[in-house]
């Protein structure tokens, strides 16, 4: 499936485009803010080819689609073309203040992290150049390089403008031009006059704060915020024959002036406070918040808080240059997530999951946590304590030694040239060693700890050797999942899968509940609700197992899953467990759906002609195209 079908696809299964209200994206997910998350399908996204998992945390309606996320994120906003992502701010908003909070930060600094990354990585590359007496600081090279990396800093109020606006749902170059009056050389020449002078600045007779918003971060989202109240106010009273010219005018007359007077020296106190609330806490417990950081960041992550961090350590860069909190903290527990996942690689005898372990502990290392978190970490549960073992006795040490970051870059172990800066090769050095920690410390602990992979099989070796046989020889052998009597896939009651358009198939009624594979392959898709499943045989047979009609609605009551997205399965090995007096007590039908969901790959799929089958009999013939 190309990035095109795919971004279609999903746009159509988070409830089409008329229910997105903003767009963004990180490494890995497509993060979706939902005027309704219950139109979302999260069954169909779970079991589309490119999606690898579905979140619904933080505010955000995440759709984890891996390292190929940028190019499905482009195609989906074309097809959201031109419309508006102005929130509605209605009263039946059932998101809480904490995941209004969280969404907003990630809507605003997502999009601009590249841009700061870059800039960052450039300037710690700088750092280390003329430390190590490679460039000189009197070079024009370095003087256009240290413009380059400082740019995107300088005027990060024009990058917060313009994606605070599309967050806010206001007019984004009207926002863009708040923060240039903020940073026009005319203004910061009077700011810089008066400073010297000792005289005031005053706008309509009232007082001008002396404040210089280069590299500020909350005064111009405030400012942006504003701007989305006042600009549809101006509008609703100016008369449409010169709205077109008139509005923009008095938007600016009302907006920009409050901005130099009132918000904008209110911001600056508010980010200074925030900076001073930081220093105290360093001044008295500097080991505290760098350990919490370290330890807690893989949580931070799975619920989408870790986006509140961002807007601290960038702050802390704006006011003292010094990002102690945000930055540090991050890059240890990344670093222990790769080294735990890597023990994983090392310790496990499933060369599947050894795989995985492998790409994704190299690729958290390196900052992207993501595969290594959901694929390896959380899955296994021991690698994911392991990691936050390794990050907290890392962020322990670099409490300790009071470490920081210089430049806002990526947090992994791309990052340590930004350690470099004012306090020279012991702030670079205490970093490397807390890489070390990091990595030694999760490594060792999940190397001890490992992983559980022991499943139970219903199946003799015997019956075992008579599938493998037939699926060696055929390639194309679904064995049964479950017990019970045959029907035709057109009997079912529910259209959906009798109709065919999940793919073709048999049904089963079922005489136990118990659930296991029908093949040798992985697990493509698991659900909250535990009423299906998804597979992918070593043939390329994706394989969707429903137990029961309407069974979502039980939302997991009855429901035990015993595998995870990704894993590696065998055919025999405990997949679910569902209660089927739980189902018809509900006056629901346990009828048990196998489906083949991509049909169209295939020349014949042909049922079995028994009524009634064994877990482990053959169950559905499947042959390929020629």
């Amino acid at each position: 499936m190309g990035y095109k079908e795919l971004g279609q696809e999903i746009l159509d299964n988070v409830g089409g485009k008329e229910n997105v209200k903003s767009l963004v994206h990180c490494a890995t997910r497509l993060r979706f803010n939902l005027k309704e998350d219950s139109q979302a399908n999260v069954d169909a996204l779970k079991n589309l080819s490119g999606v690898a998992g579905v979140v619904n945390q933080g505010g955000q309606f995440q759709v984890i689609v891996g390292g190929d996320v940028k190019f499905v994120f482009n195609e989906i906003e074309k097809m959201l073309g031109s419309q508006s992502f102005k929130e509605e701010r209605t009263e039946d908003d059932k998101k809480g203040i904490i995941s209004k909070v969280l969404d907003t930060i990630a809507s605003i600094f997502v999009p601009i992290i590249p841009a700061l990354t870059g800039a960052g990585m450039l300037r710690a590359f700088l750092a280390l150049f003329t430390m190590l007496g490679w460039l000189s600081t009197d070079s024009q090279t370095y003087q256009f390089l240290s413009l380059i990396g400082d740019a995107a800093f300088y005027f990060l109020p024009l990058l917060l403008a313009s994606s605070a606006a599309k967050k806010f749902g206001c007019n984004q170059y009207i926002a863009i031009t708040l923060g240039a009056v903020m940073l026009h050389p005319t203004f910061v020449a009077m700011v810089a006059n008066a400073k010297e002078t000792g005289d005031s600045l005053s706008l309509f007779g009232l007082p001008v704060t002396i404040a210089n918003y280069g590299s500020s971060v909350i005064p111009i989202i405030l400012a942006v915020w504003f701007l989305s109240y006042v600009e549809p106010l101006v509008d609703k009273f100016m008369p449409s024959a010169i709205r077109i010219f008139m509005s923009p005018l008095f938007t600016l007359l009302i907006v920009a002036p409050i901005t130099l007077i009132l918000i904008g020296p209110l911001g600056t106190i508010l980010g200074n406070g925030l900076g001073s609330i930081v220093e105290f806490i360093n001044s008295y417990a500097n080991w505290l918040v760098p350990l919490l950081v370290g330890t807690f960041t893989p949580l931070l992550v799975m619920t989408g808080m870790h986006y509140g961090l961002i807007p601290i350590g960038i702050n802390m860069l704006a006011t003292s240059g010094f990002d102690t909190v945000a930055g540090p903290g991050m890059m240890v527990s990344n670093i222990a997530q790769g080294g735990a996942a890597l023990a994983v690689a090392f310790k496990t005898k499933n060369s599947s999951i050894k795989q995985l372990a492998f790409s994704s502990g190299i690729s958290a290392v390196a900052g992207i946590t993501e595969p290594a978190l959901y694929g390896i970490n959380l899955k296994y549960k021991k690698p994911l304590i392991s990691a936050m073992i390794g990050g907290g006795a890392a962020g322990l040490f670099i409490g300790i030694m009071n470490v920081g970051r210089y430049a806002q870059v990526a947090p992994g172990i791309f990052a340590l040239p930004s350690f470099f800066g004012e306090k020279g090769m012991s702030n670079f050095i205490y970093a490397v060693i807390s890489c070390l920690i990091a990595f030694v410390v999760g490594f060792i602990v999940s190397l001890i700890l490992g992983i559980d992979e022991e499943k139970e099989s219903p199946l003799s070796e015997s019956q075992v050797a008579e599938t493998d046989l037939l699926l060696n020889k055929i390639g194309g052998i679904i064995a049964s999942p479950i017990a019970g009597e045959v029907i035709n896939l057109e009997n079912v009651a529910d259209e959906v899968f009798s109709s065919g358009a999940v793919g073709k198939g048999v049904a089963i009624l079922p005489s136990d509940g118990k659930v296991y594979s029908p093949i040798d392959g992985k697990i493509s898709a698991t659900f909250e609700s535990n009423h299906a499943i998804g597979l992918q045989s070593d043939s390329e047979m994706e394989i969707l197992i429903h137990v029961g009609i309407d069974t979502v609605t039980l939302n997991g009551n009855g429901f035990t899953s015993h595998v995870s997205d990704g894993q590696k399965v065998s055919k025999g090995d405990l997949l679910l467990e569902a209660d089927l007096e739980v189902i018809k007590n509900n006056r629901l039908e346990d009828t048990t759906i196998v489906v083949v969901t991509n049909s169209g790959d295939f020349s014949k799929i042909e049922p079995t002609d028994k009524k009634s089958v064994n877990v482990g009999e053959a169950l559905i013939n499947v042959t390929a195209d020629n």
